[in-house]
């Protein structure tokens, strides 16, 4: 492996040399591909660099996988290029795991997340300028508990929104004179009911965390159910993160989007260069304490 090709390229992007590592295809090739064919599409960074989202590595196996079943080389991008059309996400969790497929997914209680997104959200909101905040709360009355904290921290944010299905023949709770916190009643049926989110956007310290509730676990108690769950400290990740819970937003209610910034107005800064190692440090020791409370 060329050791030029281990270095980060320090915003949670792959240089031609790391694609070409985790795929099998050669550097060059990849140029003749995006030559003839505009693919794999690069962003270009100062000084004309390639730089590729984490999720071209699937889209390059999928056409190399394309071509052992016989396509020819271009009606195989085209397949793959077709099938990674813009389609909006239906939760965070599916957008991101789409986005960066090499995220662990981790299986924990409900009490370890909800530990784990507030001490997300005290260190965001200690260390971030004003950051944008989205929290996928599933129900209203999970929202409802956290009404007072999260009407706290939208007034020190630049916006917060909460996302949660609102309790039937329930009056939710009044809001508050001057508050500034976005509430997005979702839709019975919305995939959203299933998704526990925080994604904390900032340049200062972004974070994010999405989590979908695995089915079947009728009359466990609420804070033993289990979800599947990613996080990231990656400002990549939580610039994606942010740019599919503000389309969600815009979707299912526009009226709520117009103060609140888009993902552009905040673009992700370079993280530490140790943050992968810490992070998976932390994983693996958050991993270790749920198991020992189940």
């Amino acid at each position: 492996m060329n050791t030029l090709s281990k270095i980060s390229s320090g915003d949670g992007a792959l240089t031609i040399s790391q694609l070409a590592d985790r795929t099998g295809v050669s550097a060059p090739t990849l140029r003749a591909w995006e030559s003839r064919h505009g693919f794999p599409a690069p962003r270009r960074q100062p000084g004309r660099h390639r730089r590729y989202d984490a999720a071209t590595v699937a889209d390059v196996r999928r056409v190399l996988a394309l071509r052992e079943e016989g396509l020819t080389l271009e009606a195989a991008i085209s397949q793959v290029v077709h099938d990674a059309s813009p389609v909006p996400d239906a939760t965070v969790f599916s957008g991101v795991r789409r986005k960066h497929p090499d995220l662990p997914v981790h299986t924990l209680t409900k009490d370890t997340l909800l530990a784990l997104t507030r001490a997300m959200e005290d260190e965001c909101c200690a260390r971030a300028l004003r950051p944008v905040l989205y929290a996928g709360f599933q129900r209203a009355e999970f929202l409802d508990r956290s009404r007072d904290r999260w009407e706290d921290l939208a007034r020190t944010a630049a916006a917060a929104v909460a996302f949660a299905e609102p309790a039937e023949d329930v009056d939710r709770a009044a809001r508050k004179p001057g508050s500034r916190l976005v509430v997005v009643d979702l839709p019975a049926d919305a995939p959203l009911c299933r998704e526990w989110s925080l994604v904390c956007a900032s340049r200062e310290h972004p974070a994010s965390l999405a989590a979908w509730e695995i089915p079947g676990q009728t009359g466990v108690r609420d804070a033993d159910r289990l979800y599947e769950a990613v996080w990231s400290l990656d400002a990549r990740v939580t610039h994606d993160a942010a740019a599919i819970a503000h389309a969600l937003l815009v979707d299912l209610a526009p009226g709520g989007a117009t103060d609140v910034p888009r993902p552009e107005e905040h673009p992700p800064g370079a993280g530490p260069p140790d943050l992968a190692r810490a992070s998976s440090v932390f994983a693996r020791t958050l991993a270790r304490v749920d198991a020992r409370r189940r």
